[in-house]
């Protein structure tokens, strides 16, 4: 494990977030469309 550590770019933290985002937002979907398939709308 070589211990060369490139500065965090603002690019990468970006697309991280973007990453963390559309998780975020793909899960709230999904809830989203099961929730009134379990309630029996």
């Amino acid at each position: 494990m070589a211990r060369r550590r490139k500065k965090k770019s603002k690019f990468q933290i970006l697309t991280i977030i973007m990453a963390v985002l559309m998780a975020v937002i793909t899960l709230a979907g999904i809830i989203v469309t099961i929730i009134p398939g379990l309630l029996g709308e």
